[in-house]
């Protein structure tokens, strides 16, 4: 393959611009973005350098679009995320990147972003970009297919792609998303119904996205998958009956889990095969912890006794749509639902709301691998069991957590992290109830402000974490490194991992 050439190449992904209150914006650190993609533009006066954004530039479902995608209103959405005073700055940075001879910003889309697939998005970023001036606009790329973005630096081949192709919660039907860019530019509407979201969606736009009103920070925790419903259950018991909305969400994450595999490799464009991908059981999303506390001892019986979390959200999901419980009566919490509203507050109010958050978050710490940077995850063996043995250099993004893994025979894999905030928790700091105290108190203030001033033994709580990839070419090879981003003016690359390629 013809593919283009760089003497150095940059990786940066999640940045999730968006969110129209100061409360729902996860991304802190837009002065220093602003001042690294200048900083990029000025590396290797005289080569070619490229600025990748791999995948969730923006956030859209931090915005209020009216559905799970925003159709009509998606030029005005990515609109008014460009002019948000917390973004503009990375727009301007951006504009000059563009309009700097011998480099090229290439933009990904990912999950959170779908909206940069359509014509109208990007020629509205295009046109705030690089305006008129041809030669700028000519230095813009979007990938946008589900294809990636493919390269070469030096003699070594690059492959960029998001990383939500190979996951069940967050895959993309590509499919879909061109029939709504063919939808816009003939002039015709798409029907909510015609648009299904993934589970990941579902849950953000359906359950997270209300409970961030009261605690804006509970999607900065990592990792995602282990008891991430059991904190925001156990945050807000009013919420609790939005768990009923799982059934519907885990029958998505099944169905995608067939779909997503061999999305990257040649079997791409070939029907969806069925696969031995098994969504995670109900009682495992909801962590042991609160699991547990949804079922009663005994055998089972006609109130759910004994029965699994799993079993008697199934039931409550029925309940909802039959005639009997719609005409019943407008409450929520009859039936099946409210035996699981009292069981769980039950459970809450025995061990009082700070003791039953810290045993749900010590599920995400069992085995803990999270902030590993050699850990090889599942986002790491899909997307290296996809990609033909031609590729060199793999970077993702998607989980916001950094990678750097050496793969053998000069080949390499990065994931390049997020920008966003991330919260770490320690097994110090959930040791016991007493332990987790100062904890607590600044998780139920819920707002940013408290979660950016907190420090624990004497380490902040929010990690100063803001990675990229930078890969170049030079006299001994092509250097594939992970580092972090610091300082504003100037900025400060510091490296944490390299790998060089002879």
């Amino acid at each position: 393959m013809d593919l283009p050439r760089y003497d150095e190449l940059h990786v940066i992904s999640d940045l999730h611009m968006g969110g129209d209150r100061l409360e729902f914006q996860i991304l802190r650190e837009t002065k220093r973005l602003a001042s690294f993609v200048r900083w990029v533009a000025d590396q290797r006066p005289d080569g070619r350098v490229a600025l990748v954004l791999n995948g969730d530039i923006v956030d859209t479902l931090a915005e209020d679009t009216g559905g799970y995608v925003a159709v009509e209103n998606a030029a005005a959405t990515l609109e008014r995320i460009m002019n948000n005073a917390s973004f503009a700055d990375v727009w301007a940075a951006l504009a000059d990147f563009a309009k700097t001879p011998n480099r090229t910003l290439v933009l990904a889309v990912g999950n959170h972003d779908l909206e940069l697939g359509l014509p109208p998005v990007q020629r509205l970023v295009i046109e705030r970009l690089a305006g008129e001036d041809l030669a700028a606009r000519a230095r813009i790329e979007f990938s946008t297919l589900g294809a990636g973005y493919a390269c070469r630096v030096g003699s070594a081949r690059v492959f960029c792609t998001h990383g939500n192709e190979v996951d069940p919660w967050n895959y993309v039907r590509y499919e879909d998303l061109s029939k709504l860019a063919r939808r816009l530019n003939a002039g015709r509407a798409l029907a909510p119904s015609e648009w299904e979201p993934n589970a990941g969606t579902k849950m953000v736009k359906d359950v997270m996205n209300e409970v961030k009103k009261r605690y804006a920070w509970i999607d900065l925790l990592k990792p995602e998958t282990q008891a991430a419903v059991g904190a925001l259950v156990v945050l807000d018991p009013s919420q609790a009956t939005k768990i009923t909305l799982l059934p519907s969400i885990v029958a998505e994450l099944v169905r995608g889990g067939r779909e997503y595999e061999g999305r990257l490799s040649a079997d791409a464009s070939a029907r969806p095969r069925p696969t031995t991908a098994q969504a995670a059981p109900i009682d495992q999303l909801l962590g042991a912890n609160v699991a547990r506390s949804l079922k009663l001892g005994g055998q089972a019986g006609p109130r759910g006794e004994g029965r699994s979390a799993e079993d008697m959200l199934m039931d409550a999901e029925l309940n909802y749509k039959t005639p009997q419980a719609r005409g019943a009566a407008q409450d929520e919490t009859l039936g099946v639902p409210r035996l699981m509203f009292d069981r769980l507050t039950g459970w809450i109010n025995g061990v009082g709301k700070d003791d039953a958050l810290r045993r749900a978050l010590l599920d995400w710490l069992a085995d803990d691998q999270t902030f590993n940077v050699g850990n090889r995850d599942e986002t790491f063996v899909n997307v290296t069991k996809s990609v033909g043995s031609a590729v060199d250099i793999i970077v993702t993004g998607h989980t916001h957590l950094e990678r750097a893994i050496d793969m053998g025979g000069g080949r390499f894999y990065f994931n390049c992290g997020t920008w966003i905030r991330l919260l770490r928790f320690t097994q110090a700091m959930l040791a016991t109830r007493e332990s987790f105290a100062p904890v607590y108190q600044v998780l139920e203030d819920g707002g940013m402000s408290a979660i950016d001033a907190a420090t624990f033994d004497g380490v902040r709580f929010v990690m100063n974490q803001t990675s990229a990839v930078r890969i170049t070419a030079d006299p001994t090879g092509v250097v594939g490194a992970l580092g972090h981003v610091d300082g504003i003016d100037p900025i400060v690359w510091d490296e944490k991992q390299r790998f060089v390629r002879p």
